[in-house]
């Protein structure tokens, strides 16, 4: 494993950590607004968050142009067309993720947040096999640890026996389009520069949370200021800081590892809940943890096979 990838993982874990105590902060904001609402509040905050932090990138960035008179000095039409890049890749990240999050957000209303952890993670089990369609290599590591991933994911957040509802489908549907979300960004994030998609993608996400809010909900500023802690952990935290970390890390991680490692999520919901809400962790949702990190460490084992394909 080399350094970029070794720091591209730890971001990804770090990001992992901030979504999974995310949970504590979804369920106490929906005591107080909607679903819609409370997305258009927090991915507000977290297109805002990032713009000073364009904004000094960039400065940095032209500091170093304007010291460096060699060919690597971008021409206006590459800036142009980096610029179109990031706009682009934003643009449809973003209509993926309102997608993701506003499934994900709703289903929470309709069903409990054991089977909706459960749910959402199995894109660590799409991704790999959507990426055999997009012609992508998956070891086969990886694919033992996709598979004990999903069985630590089942002990950690099912409890009783499974059963289809109304919010476990809308959930369902969704991890799709979480799959969708990490694909985009592994292709994007190749192309573009990370942080002005992260941001372009808030944005986009913002706008179509705001339109459906006012359509289907009743936004109030009381109940938005009421649930202040909750909407900037989210949206600071959980899309400004999480979503930035994604999109950079997965610069230099295999999408496979990238949503393995997204998926103890889970792991640190739990141990969100345990720590701020007083939930108690059973030996069946320890054993699960414990799995789910005996995956992650199995997916980075290096091995001698080459990259295989199904």
């Amino acid at each position: 494993m080399n350094k970029k990838t070794l720091i591209g993982n730890i971001m990804l874990l770090t990001t992992a950590i901030i979504w999974g105590t995310a949970f504590v902060a979804q369920r106490v904001g929906m005591d107080h607004i909607e679903p819609f609402t409370f997305g258009a509040s927090r991915y507000i905050l977290a297109t805002l968050a990032l713009l000073p932090v364009i904004y000094f990138l960039n400065s940095k960035k032209n500091k170093t142009e304007k010291s460096d008179h060699s060919e690597s000095v971008p021409t206006p039409e590459q800036k142009k067309a980096e610029r179109l890049a990031y706009l682009k890749g934003g643009t449809i990240c973003g209509c993926v993720l309102f997608i993701a999050s506003s499934l994900q957000q709703v289903g929470l209303v309709y069903t409990s947040a054991g089977k909706a952890g459960f749910i959402t993670a199995l894109y660590i089990v799409l991704v790999p096999i959507f990426g055999i369609f997009l012609k992508k290599k998956v070891r086969a590591l990886t694919w033992l640890g996709v598979i004990l991933a999903t069985i630590g994911l089942y002990l950690l957040c099912i409890k009783t026996g499974f059963t289809y509802e109304f919010g476990d489908l809308i959930i369902f549907i969704g991890a799709f389009f979480w799959t969708g979300h990490i694909l985009c960004c592994d292709y994007f994030t190749k192309i573009s520069d990370p942080v002005k998609l992260s941001c372009v993608q808030f944005f986009v996400t913002f706008v179509f949370s705001t339109i459906v809010a006012f359509i289907f909900e009743t936004p109030t500023w009381a109940g938005i200021v009421e649930c202040t802690i909750p909407i900037v952990y989210c949206g600071v935290f959980s899309a400004g800081i999480g979503y930035t970390l994604q999109m950079v890390a997965q610069k230099d991680t295999d999408p496979a590892i990238a949503s393995l490692i997204l998926s103890l999520e889970a792991v640190f919901g739990a141990l969100g809940g345990y720590f701020l809400l007083g939930e108690i962790l059973s030996v069946r949702e320890l054993l699960g943890c414990a799995i789910m990190f005996t995956a992650i460490i199995i997916a980075q084992l290096p091995s001698k096979d080459v990259e295989t394909t199904i």
